[in-house]
């Protein structure tokens, strides 16, 4: 499902205009991503969390050369599902 179709079934099934629908879905995507970026998580009991990692500085190789190279330590972000939602997905 890409965000077109994640439009449409929100709108389908709260009932609203699409645009109204997409409006909520960015709302929500840029108020997720805005937490991020602070360094909070955003939790939703049942469904999961959202949180940013971190990943530590390593050794790596250039594949096309063979050269080694550092790749720098860097923050990820992190979605963990809750347990209904792996309840759903497992039945």
């Amino acid at each position: 499902m890409n965000k077109k179709e994640l439009i449409e079934a929100v709108a389908e099934q709260a009932d609203l205009p699409k645009s109204k629908a997409e409006m909520a879905i960015n709302a929500f995507l840029h108020s997720t991503q805005e937490a991020l970026v602070r360094g909070e998580s955003v939790q939703l009991i049942g469904f999961g969390t959202f949180g940013v990692g971190t990943r530590s500085a390593r050794k790596g190789r250039n594949p096309q050369t063979g050269a080694e190279i550092d790749i720098p330590a860097a923050k990820i972000p992190q979605f963990k599902a809750g347990s209904k939602l792996k309840d759903a997905v497992n039945n």
